[in-house]
């Protein structure tokens, strides 16, 4: 009885591994006759495991959707994978998620082997994650992004812009990016008639599944890097180039994807392009990281940083610099 169980729990872990075996494979893999193999699937679903079968040469089994989520068989690499990632998603920005992450943790901790804790507990007390100021999405509506995407249908949704205006959008969706603070969909506006970067939670309504639409050529190879761009230079008053006198490296810790673009300027400088609203605050901010840099571009933002040094060497009581 103890040998079917544990040959049961194999069989219901190496179909969650992949999406379909064949009958020889599975036999193979478990050191098994092809009639045993038969035997197991049959118990297996009157267990309730809904399991697929197509016959022929290239048939095979499939694991499919049930009522019920079948038990997770795990080694322990994967079991340690899964308990750190909750861990990192319980200040998800998506509304809700980080509290199921809290009860899943909570539930995959109960039930870790004691070899395991040791471990988890360790990486669990090295790891420390900064939170992040982001606004909450409702699941639903990224549910639906995500199948139309899939499904390349049109969707029409409410949707805030930044000034407040609100007005209805229907797009042919193409990517959702995660910016770690705020999630971004791709998608060519249909009223418009141009490629558009939308925040999701902005969306004041869930989009709605519309016509299918065949697919456009993409405003870039990569779209993660077009989502960048468009929001860390297009929404603002001041497209901002920067030039610092520090490799690429010293740099990146200070710039995360949201804020702005890093590409090495040889060996030991650095250019920023970064886009701004106002001028005094970039030009504390990074005078703040007590790294040499110049203003390549604007020229109003060159101008700007003449008038606040000279404000600073009259507060430190220096003569004012020569016209």
């Amino acid at each position: 009885m103890i040998e079917t169980s544990a040959r049961l729990l194999q069989l219901l872990s190496l179909l969650q591994l992949r999406r379909e075996w064949t009958g020889p494979a599975l036999a193979q893999r478990m050191g098994v006759t092809e009639r045993t193999v038969r035997r197991d699937i049959g118990k297996l679903r009157t267990l309730g495991y809904p399991i697929n079968a197509s016959p022929g040469v290239a048939g095979g089994y499939q694991l499919g959707a049930g009522a019920q989520l079948p038990p997770l068989l795990l080694d322990d690499d994967e079991a340690l994978a899964v308990a750190i990632g909750l861990t990192a998603v319980t200040a998800s920005p998506v509304s809700g998620v980080g509290e199921a992450s809290v009860r899943a943790l909570t539930k995959l901790e109960q039930v870790l082997p004691p070899r395991l804790r040791p471990r988890f507990a360790g990486l669990r007390s090295a790891v420390t994650r900064m939170a992040a100021v982001s606004t909450p999405v409702d699941p639903e509506i990224l549910t639906a992004l995500s199948v139309a995407i899939t499904e390349r249908r049109s969707v029409a949704f409410r949707y805030d812009r930044h000034d407040g205006e609100s007005s209805r959008r229907v797009v042919e969706p193409y990517r959702l990016v995660d910016t770690g603070r705020r999630w971004y969909l791709v998608a060519f506006d249909l009223s418009r008639e141009d490629w558009r970067t939308f925040r999701v939670d902005r969306c004041r309504s869930v989009p709605a599944a519309r016509d299918r639409f065949l697919p456009r050529p993409l405003p870039a190879p990569d779209l993660a890097v077009y989502v960048q761009e468009s929001i860390t230079r297009s929404p603002f008053s001041y497209d901002a180039v920067i030039r610092f006198h520090a490799p690429l490296q010293e740099l990146e810790p200070h710039v995360p994807p949201s804020t702005g673009t890093l590409e090495a300027d040889g060996d030991h400088h650095t250019i920023l392009r970064a886009g701004f609203d106002s001028l005094d605050f970039p030009l504390a901010y990074l005078a703040s990281w007590d790294i040499d840099f110049e203003v390549l571009e604007p020229a109003a933002m060159r101008e700007r940083a003449a008038v606040v040094a000279d404000r600073l060497r009259r507060a430190t009581g220096a003569a004012p610099r020569e016209p």
